[in-house]
């Protein structure tokens, strides 16, 4: 493995670049990012749809999240790959389309974690800021969404280490990402399959596991905090004059 990374390094890390385009583990962790970014907005619309009390809407975006839930990415992939330049009458760029199907892909799934943020929170609130006078808008951007969003950091970050092993999809439309670069190394060296699989399964392990880790850091950090409010307030109440 050590030849292979000496060798073919560069084309794991980068791909062509800069003599061509961008690509390997560097293609791979900037697909995964910008579908988190695009799709974080998106999901949050979900979200409130799915929470939303106009029930047509409600059922509008349950339909979305349960159809897309029930299909493999694969299906969303071809699905994007084929049909969209079809519809649009001329060629996309592959990247583009991939993006495209993981961003349809994880706004379902963010969706879920935004509508579980929101109904785990306590129906008190929602119903204190509206004797205070506050409208539906006001509710959901001032009490409920900061309170739900920060709940969720640690699922949406979880969700980012699947979407991470989720670009490898991306292999089968040609994107040139991480397993295709391992592919085309396969392809040139042709007698050594097992090291550079090998190679390409260590990579995504150390990026995933690395990931895990910073997660597992962030929840205990939140937990700390809501530990460190709870004793303040409770201190607060034991202080109180009887």
């Amino acid at each position: 493995m050590i030849d292979i990374l000496r060798d073919y390094g560069l084309i794991l890390l980068v791909g062509q670049y800069p003599q061509g385009p961008l690509g390997g583990l560097a293609m791979t962790l900037v697909l995964a990012a910008l579908a988190l970014i695009i799709s974080f907005p998106l999901a949050i619309l979900v979200g409130l749809a799915r929470v939303s009390t106009w029930v047509p809407l409600a059922r509008v975006a349950a339909f979305y999240v349960h159809t897309v839930r029930g299909l493999p990415l694969l299906l969303v992939v071809f699905w994007a790959y084929f049909l969209v330049p079809l519809i649009g009458g001329k060629d996309i760029n592959a990247t583009l389309m991939m993006l495209f199907a993981l961003v349809v892909y994880e706004s379902a799934y963010m969706g879920e974690i935004v509508r579980a943020g929101i109904v785990s929170l306590p129906s008190g609130q929602t119903q204190a800021a509206r004797a205070l006078g506050l409208t539906t808008p006001q509710i959901f951007a001032s009490v409920v969404l900061p309170q739900a969003l920060f709940n969720m950091i640690p699922s949406i970050l979880s969700q980012f280490v699947v979407l991470v092993k989720n670009t490898s999809l991306a292999y089968v439309i040609g994107v040139d990402e991480l397993t295709n670069a391992a592919y085309q190394v396969n392809g040139q060296l042709l007698t050594k399959p097992f090291e550079v699989y090998g190679l390409l399964a260590i990579s995504y392990f150390v990026i995933c596991y690395l990931l895990g880790r910073g997660v597992s850091l962030i929840e205990k950090r939140i937990m700390k905090k809501r530990s460190g409010s709870g004793a303040v307030v409770v201190a607060a109440v034991r202080n109180q004059p009887a």
